[in-house]
C-alpha cells in the first residue's frame, strides 16, 4: 500500500511542478501548433504518450486491488469527486475555461455528455467490482472484444455497413465467448457488460466530440451531485470508509490523478499519432490485464479459457488486418 501511495504522491508532484513551470504555455500542451522542424520530435513523443496511457490502464488493477477495502460504489463516487478536483488544475488557462463553458452552455452537448457520463460511471463500477471480486480475466476479455462490439454498435445504431472480414471477426469472437460460457458453465456477463458500456460511452462521445480532459471535467460535473449525495448518505449510515485510515484515505484521493493523467497522455498521443497507429496501442491494456490475472493473481486459466481467448485473438487479428488493408487501399 505504501508503494502505491508514494507513486501517487510522485504523480501529483510532477503534475503540479509542470503546471507551475509551464503555466504560461498551457495552451500549447492542449492545442499544439508545432513548427515543421519539430515534427520529428512530435513523432517520437507520440508512441511514448500512447504507451504511458495504455500502460497505465493496464496496471490500474493494481491500484483497485490496493483499495479493495472500499466498496465499489463508494470508490466510483470518490473517483468522480477527486477526478474533478484533479482536472480543475488543467483549466487555469483562460481558453481552456472558455472551452469548458462552451460545452456546459450547449444543451445538445450536455444531453449527449450526460448519457456518456452514465455509461462511463457504469463501466467504472463494473470494472472496480470485477477487479475486487478477482475477475480480472473477465475484465481483460471485455476490453479485448470491445473493438468488435464497437463495430457492431456502428452497424446497428449508425447503420454502418460491415464487410465480410468484419462479420467473420465478430462471428469468431462470438464463438469464443460462447465456448467460454458453455465450457466453464459461467457466461462472461461482466465481459459483455464492460464492452457494451464502454462502447456505448464512445458512441455518446462521438455525438458530442470534445477533448478528453474537457469531457472528463463535464462528465464529473454532471455526476458530482449523485456522487456527493451517495457519499453523504453512506456517512449518515456510518458506512463511509474514507477517513478511517490515513493511508487508505490518501490512496482514495489518488483516484483523481490515476484517472486524469492517462487521459492527458492519451490526448497527447492522439495529437501526435495517426488514428490507425493509435489503434494498435489499445491492446496493451487488456494484454497487461490478462498477464496480471494469469501470472500475478493466479486466476484459473484452463484449456477452455485458452481456446476461447485464441478464437478472440484470431478475431482481433482479422479485424486489425482488415483495418490495415482498408487504410492501404483508400
Amino acid at each position: 500500500m505504501l508503494d502505491c501511495i508514494l507513486i501517487c504522491v510522485l504523480l501529483i508532484f510532477v503534475s503540479y511542478y509542470r503546471r507551475l513551470k509551464y503555466a504560461d504555455n498551457l495552451k500549447n500542451s492542449f492545442e499544439e501548433t508545432v513548427a515543421p522542424e519539430k515534427s520529428a520530435l512530435k513523432a517520437s513523443k507520440g508512441p511514448l504518450y500512447a504507451v504511458l496511457a495504455y500502460g497505465s490502464w493496464g496496471f490500474v488493477p493494481l491500484y483497485w486491488k490496493a483499495v479493495g477495502a472500499v466498496p465499489a460504489p463508494q470508490m466510483v463516487a470518490h473517483r468522480i469527486v477527486w477526478s474533478l478536483l484533479t482536472v480543475s488544475f488543467f483549466f487555469i488557462n483562460k481558453e481552456r475555461r472558455q472551452e469548458l463553458i462552451a460545452v456546459l452552455t450547449s444543451p445538445r452537448k450536455i444531453a449527449w455528455m450526460f448519457g456518456s457520463a452514465l455509461f462511463l460511471s457504469s463501466n467504472w463500477l463494473l470494472f472496480v467490482y470485477a477487479v475486487q471480486q478477482k475477475w480480472l480475466l473477465q475484465v481483460s476479455l471485455g476490453y479485448f472484444i470491445n473493438p468488435l462490439v464497437n463495430v457492431v454498435l456502428g452497424a446497428v445504431i449508425l447503420k454502418e455497413r460491415l464487410n465480410r472480414l468484419q462479420v467473420l471477426a465478430f462471428l469468431l469472437a462470438s464463438i469464443g465467448v460462447s465456448i467460454y460460457g458453455v465450457g466453464l458453465n459461467s457466461f462472461p456477463y461482466f465481459s459483455i457488460a464492460l464492452a457494451l458500456t464502454f462502447g456505448l460511452y464512445g458512441l455518446m462521445r462521438k455525438q458530442a466530440p470534445v477533448e478528453p480532459m474537457v469531457g472528463l471535467a463535464v462528465e464529473s460535473i454532471l455526476l458530482l451531485p449523485l456522487a456527493v449525495g451517495y457519499l453523504i448518505y453512506q456517512y449518515s449510515q456510518g458506512q463511509l470508509v474514507f477517513g478511517q485510515d490515513w493511508q487508505l484515505a490518501l490512496l482514495i484521493v489518488c483516484a483523481g490523478p490515476i484517472t486524469s493523467f492517462p487521459l492527458l497522455w492519451f490526448a497527447h498521443a492522439a495529437r501526435n499519432l495517426p488514428l490507425s497507429t493509435l489503434g494498435f496501442f489499445q491492446y496493451i491494456a487488456p494484454t497487461m490485464q490478462f498477464a496480471l490475472a494469469v501470472f500475478l493473481y493466479k486466476e484459473p486459466f484452463s484449456t477452455t479459457h485458452l481456446l476461447a481467448f485464441i478464437l478472440i485473438w484470431t478475431a482481433l487479428a482479422t479485424y486489425v488486418g482488415n483495418s490495415v488493408y482498408r487504410l492501404k487501399h483508400r
